[in-house]
């Protein structure tokens, strides 16, 4: 026992060092955010049958401006469909989201997920670029929202339940129940891109697969995954999404798994439904002045500075706690902790996720006694 707590105390004591890592910092972000993404086999995975496993998931996600990038970006106006080339500059969003995670074994090759994220989001732009200010310089704009996001319900299927290897095919549903129509600190209405919500219904297949390299010891893992978001009512669609991920975990102690894997995400560009300006430059007459009308007809318009790929490696553990302490309140139940660093961003001219984090716990419940 003194050995199990002595390793339980320096794998914590690691937690200052990454909470004082220069990427933990309040970073410079882009206008809409991104959560950090890493695999967790018990989100994956199909349980037994009447066995539900619960997910406990905080989330910390920074953003920041790239260097050789001044974050210009349009500006979204979906009251009066307009979109302004140039019309603000970032100053920085950091996203924290709480997410739980029902997973429930309907048989023994199909399972039930339920995913329910809480977020709370801060965002700082200058907005206004040509527009506004003495000398067309903008005006800064903050935006603070938090609560519900949209909830995704999702139906898996082992189609390949052997003692070593496990191949799930999944499909999910997100349910557009987050907020779509939160305020900055002036009272205008935030872009479809920093709010909670997407405001409609996305698809959302996945696949996962894992493998026994050496049984009880080294496991490897991968998995894929695409979301499709439909239009929402304020004309505005968020580009298709495609996420990869590869990994190993290896079982240092039957109490302690050690994971390191890799993650690549790939974003198409949103779609706005919308007429086209840009923003005054000093060539035009009375600067600060107006934006300028590029074309007045309402058309779908791909959103420039949207789209981006992103590759990380993200180092974790996983600590099982029925392992190191025998107690009812410690079955089935353990904890894990993930660093997402990256390795390579290409955001565009927008706004790039910086070093991220997972906090995690997993519970399981039998709820019915398997016949």
């Amino acid at each position: 026992m003194a050995g199990k707590l002595f390793i339980l105390g320096c794998i914590l004591s690691l937690a200052p060092v990454f909470f004082s890592w220069p990427g933990v910092q309040p970073a410079q972000a882009s206008c809409g955010a991104v959560t950090c993404f890493v695999v967790i086999g018990s989100q994956q995975q199909v349980p037994t049958t009447g066995l539900l496993t619960v997910n406990a998931i905080y989330n910390y996600t920074p953003m920041r401006l790239l260097d050789g990038t001044n974050g210009v970006i349009p500006g979204i106006d979906q009251g009066v469909r307009q979109m302004i080339l140039d019309h603000h500059q970032e100053a920085r969003t950091i996203t924290q989201q709480a997410t739980l995670d029902l997973n429930y074994g309907l048989t023994e090759r199909f399972g039930l997920q339920l995913t329910l994220p809480y977020a709370w989001r801060t965002h700082k732009h200058i907005d206004g670029l040509g527009e506004d200010g003495a000398n067309g310089e903008g005006e800064s704009t903050n935006f603070s929202t938090n609560g519900v996001q949209d909830l995704r319900v999702g139906l898996k299927y082992n189609m390949l339940p052997t003692l070593r290897s496990m191949v799930v095919l999944g499909f999910g549903l997100y349910l557009p129940s987050g907020n779509t129509h939160a305020h900055d600190n002036v009272g205008n209405l935030m872009e479809s891109t920093t709010q909670l919500g997407r405001g409609a219904v996305g698809l959302n297949p996945t696949f996962y697969q894992t493998y026994e390299v050496i049984p009880h010891r080294l496991n490897q893992f991968a998995s894929a995954s695409y979301r499709h978001t439909f239009r929402n009512n304020d004309g505005y669609q968020f580009g298709d999404q495609w996420d990869f991920n590869g990994g190993f975990n290896l079982v240092t102690v039957p109490w302690l798994v050690l994971s390191s894997q890799f993650n690549y995400r790939y974003m198409v560009h949103d779609n706005f439904s919308s007429s086209l300006l840009r923003s005054a430059t000093p060539a035009d007459a009375n600067f600060p002045a107006e934006p300028v009308v590029i074309d007045p007809t309402i058309k779908n318009r791909a959103v420039p500075t949207t789209g981006s790929t992103f590759l990380s490696f993200s180092p974790g553990f996983n600590l099982s706690l029925d392992g190191m302490i025998d107690s009812p309140w410690t079955r089935m139940t353990s904890v894990y902790f993930y660093a997402q660093i990256p390795v390579a961003r290409d955001s565009n001219n927008n706004l790039a996720q910086e070093t991220s984090y997972v906090f995690g716990l997993t519970r399981s419940f039998q709820m019915l006694n398997p016949s």
